[in-house]
């Protein structure tokens, strides 16, 4: 008897984020992402109530300089409301990632409000890889600013360019 294989069908799903900078935690759920769906939308918040160390363009270039060589990764930067950009991209899969139970209470929260304004678009919470459960950009940054080393906490082309942001603002 032959085995059948399952192959679902595929498609486009969107991870929202700020991505200030973009770290380990977060290339793991779009690689794994990617085993679930056909492509993946990376949408950088622009959200002028916030101040990011990188400008959205700075972030959505380091995104699309680790994933240079994957045609199946697209970056684009949002602002608004994410189910307004969910629909206007051909996507009605939103992935969010869950680092601990203190994420959970706001995802859960923006889930169902997303599912109040578009009953179409569902969101699939991801766990990342435990040796990035703790990890945030917020959390990067700060260590980066008091000297501590960024080893498989980013991407090293975030390294370098968290080195040119500091040396910069250093001479400002």
């Amino acid at each position: 008897m032959s085995k059948k294989t399952y192959s679902p069908a595929k498609q486009r799903a969107v991870y929202p984020g700020s991505f200030d900078p973009i770290t380990s935690g977060h290339v793991d759920i779009i690689q794994r992402g990617l085993k679930i769906f056909d492509k993946i939308l990376v949408a950088v918040l622009e959200n002028p109530k916030k101040k990011p160390l990188f400008t959205t363009k700075e972030r959505m270039s380091m995104i699309q300089d680790y994933f240079v060589d994957q045609g199946n990764i697209e970056v684009k930067a949002f602002d608004g409301l994410l189910v307004e950009f969910v629909k206007n991209n051909n996507a009605n899969i939103v992935i969010r990632g869950l680092r601990a139970i203190s994420d959970f209470e706001y995802e859960f929260q923006m889930a169902l409000m997303n599912r109040k304004l578009d009953p179409e678009i569902e969101t699939l919470f991801m766990m990342p890889n435990l040796r990035y459960s703790f990890l945030s950009s917020k959390l990067v940054k700060e260590i980066f600013m008091l000297g501590g080393g960024l080893k498989d906490l980013v991407p090293e082309q975030v390294e370098k360019k968290l080195k040119e942001k500091f040396k910069k603002s250093a001479h400002a």
